[in-house]
């Protein structure tokens, strides 16, 4: 079985789908640079819709790549929304190479999910359901992965389902994430009240002058910008006090 296998691997190579004209480029593994990769590569993979398919695919638009970022699957949507959240994410790539090494007498090949650049540095993400972590074949794969990628000093990560309330309560706050539709000056004069311990449902009462659905969608897409912090792991409601971001 995969899983008695040593997945130490050897002969590491990416190679690079160009943006330029989808031909393939092919590196030493220690020669590729997270950042240029952004602009240079292509997804691997793109995806067909088809009538009984088990995955539902497609493309979200996202904040911190200001373009859309493809997914696989609803997990792979699940794990978009929440590098999109996140403060310490900068760029977001999908399927940005195609991994060949050498491991336990074979040619083997994996297309991670994304690469992420964070503050941290960067990060390569697969996303795997709970219930395939324990296939032997997958569990091998994602190990030999894990070796290549920390290899260089990058971090490496197999995320699964999120905690819930979070991810509902963030799948609801990216509705308010695309800037263009705000006024800056109801953002501004939001900015400028002291929210502080104030409770959702004050908050969005807080302007008189300015209609409250304005003020309610502007408030939401200042928590969205982290200017706000509330408590992600209880259910979203009126009552849900607001802190300021330190």
């Amino acid at each position: 079985m995969a899983v008695d296998l040593d997945p130490r691997p050897t002969s590491v190579v990416a190679i690079v789908r160009r943006r330029s004209d989808c031909l393939e480029s092919k590196s030493d593994w220690s020669d590729i640079e997270p950042e240029a990769l952004f602009d240079l590569a292509t997804p691997w993979r793109t995806f067909r819709w088809y009538h009984g398919q088990k995955h539902y695919s497609g493309a979200y638009w996202s904040s911190t790549e200001r373009a859309l970022v493809i997914y696989k699957s609803r997990l792979g949507l699940d794990r978009l929304l929440l590098a999109d959240f996140d403060r310490s994410v900068r760029r977001i790539l999908a399927q940005p190479f195609l991994l060949e090494a050498d491991v336990a007498g074979e040619r083997r090949s994996h297309v991670p999910d994304y690469l992420v650049l964070s503050d941290d540095g960067p990060i390569v993400v697969d996303v795997k359901p709970i219930r395939r972590l324990s296939n032997p074949d997958s569990a091998f794969t994602l190990a030999w992965t894990r070796q290549a990628v920390e290899s260089r000093g990058w971090g490496y990560q197999v995320v699964s389902e999120p905690a819930e309330p979070e991810l509902s309560n963030i799948r609801f706050l990216a509705g308010y994430r695309r800037d263009w539709l705000f006024d800056d000056e109801v953002l501004g004069d939001l900015r400028s009240v002291d929210l502080h311990g104030a409770t959702l449902g004050l908050a969005f009462q807080c302007l008189p002058a300015r209609p409250e659905g304005v003020v309610r969608s502007a408030v939401l897409h200042l928590w969205w910008r982290h200017d706000f912090t509330i408590d992600l792991s209880r259910t979203l409601s009126s009552r849900s006090v607001l802190g300021m971001r330190s």
